[in-house]
């Protein structure tokens, strides 16, 4: 506990970093899997088969080969940022098609009859699903989205091997290659920083289940 104590400082700034990386993607990926949870359900073709290859691709490739892409491949492209932007932007390609998927299904779980009572008062398609089906199927994926999320920042130390500074990851090898100080105090340290992340969030998203179950 004392290599915990000394470092405390380095600690904080790893978590804070962390948080940050969280919380971006978070949103990021929530966004745009939102989306192509909307291209899936679509009526048109072409859009179905975009969110498809979208899921097919992403859900079935590690999320090392991502972020490898991410932070090496696109600056081949041409594509000049920061790591710390690169490796949120692999988590979110990578977490947007597991939340996809969640939304998918609360949108199947949506009565058919509410989308038909949509069309029948003259509401286009893209007007009954965000006024009238997405309302509702949202409402339903709070547990999955819930654990797509906590996967995500526990996903989010791999995010580190890529080049992310000051991060918790970072400070792990900061703290073990760089000073030499024993490796099992260091990260325990590390893993005390991503509990306090992941079971606040736990909690959060159990009281969010439950407003949203009382209001069905």
């Amino acid at each position: 506990m004392d290599i915990i104590f000394d470092n405390i400082g380095l600690y904080r700034d790893g978590f804070i970093t962390t948080l940050q990386i969280c919380l971006y993607a978070a949103v990021g990926s929530l966004l745009l899997g939102t989306v192509i949870a909307t291209f899936r359900v679509s009526p048109l073709p072409p859009l179905r088969a975009a969110g498809t290859a979208w899921v097919t691709v992403f859900r079935n490739c590690p999320l090392t080969i991502v972020l490898f892409f991410c932070a090496f491949g696109l600056p081949e492209l041409g594509i000049k940022g920061a790591y710390f932007w690169f490796g949120i932007t692999g988590l979110v390609l990578y977490t947007s098609a597991f939340v996809c998927e969640a939304v998918r299904s609360g949108i199947n779980a949506v009565a058919p009859g509410q989308a038909e009572a949509a069309r029948a008062v003259g509401l286009t398609f893209t007007q009954s699903l965000r006024d009238v089906v997405l309302p509702q199927a949202l409402r339903s994926v709070v547990p999955p989205l819930g654990s797509v999320i906590i996967a995500m920042v526990k996903n989010s130390a791999i995010v580190g091997a890529f080049g992310v500074g000051g991060d918790l990851f970072s400070v792990q090898a900061r703290l073990t290659s760089a000073q030499g100080l024993s490796l099992i105090p260091v990260l325990l340290g590390v893993a005390l920083g991503y509990l306090i992340i992941t079971i606040p969030a736990g909690l959060a998203l159990g009281v969010i289940e439950r407003r949203v179950a009382v209001m069905r």
